[in-house]
């Protein structure tokens, strides 16, 4: 099977980072493409990036050249897990909802450890919109830049860390999930320090789609996620035009 992994910012790198982890988790016979979108702010940190990052998504899912069997939002808290799934029929799993679903497979009450902290009410938001907020024991901040995760691993894996065992002792969490897709390939270095199951994302998402694609499953597109009616749209940039 073909899986597209969509980094919702626009750091090529991080698209590479993001996709490695993807394939590292992903079964033997899965094809992980990373895509970079063709426009967006070059990290995802406030509403505002987040919201042009969901078009930009799905631009590029949109342009996308070939046939895949599922797509994997790589932006943790971040807006357009829906317009992708009227945009497709296959099985679309964001990285966020996929994580807090397997942490509650793990333990009882779980904590998110993300970047900044004006990144927490965003994954607030989300996880009570996906109906996972009951068992969220926290969202704390690391106090990193999206960016920053890339530029020093080392100071990365501290203050990850150090929330992680934050969220154990004071916020009684039994599992710890990385609240950035930046984060990706960091869980057993934090696993280590926190003395906790720590779910990445990413990889969190890879296997779930995997299994939804395996089982025949596609998205309901009776009414919710039906496809968009036909009229005339104008996109922001030219078809034909995808990050890859």
């Amino acid at each position: 099977m073909r899986i597209l992994v969509v980094n919702v910012n626009t750091t090529r790198s991080m698209t590479d980072s993001i996709a490695a982890s993807a394939r590292a988790a992903a079964a033997p016979g899965t094809e992980i493409v990373g895509i970079t979108p063709p426009f967006g702010a070059e990290s995802v940190e406030g509403n505002l990036e987040s919201y042009l990052a969901a078009v930009a998504v799905q631009e590029a899912v949109r342009t996308y050249e070939g046939e895949y069997d599922a797509v994997v939002q790589a932006g943790y808290g971040e807006h357009g897990r829906e317009g992708l799934q009227e945009l497709t029929t296959c099985p679309v799993v964001d990285i966020t909802e996929a994580a807090a679903s397997t942490a509650m497979y793990l333990g009882h009450r779980y904590s998110v450890v993300t970047t900044l902290d004006r990144a927490v009410p965003l994954i607030e938001d989300r996880l009570l919109l996906a109906g996972l907020s009951a068992r969220c024991a926290s969202v704390r901040a690391s106090g990193l830049s999206v960016l920053e995760l890339e530029q020093d691993e080392r100071r990365a894996v501290e203050a990850i860390a150090a929330e992680a065992e934050r969220a154990v002792v004071e916020d009684r969490a039994e599992v710890v999930i990385l609240g950035c897709g930046g984060m990706a390939g960091l869980a057993d270095e934090v696993r280590a320090r926190a003395g906790v199951p720590v779910v990445d994302g990413v990889a969190a998402a890879v296997t779930v789609a995997e299994s939804l694609v395996r089982l025949g499953l596609t998205t309901s597109k009776v009414r919710t996620y039906a496809p968009p009616r036909p009229k005339r749209v104008v996109h922001p940039v030219a078809p034909g035009q995808p990050g890859r």
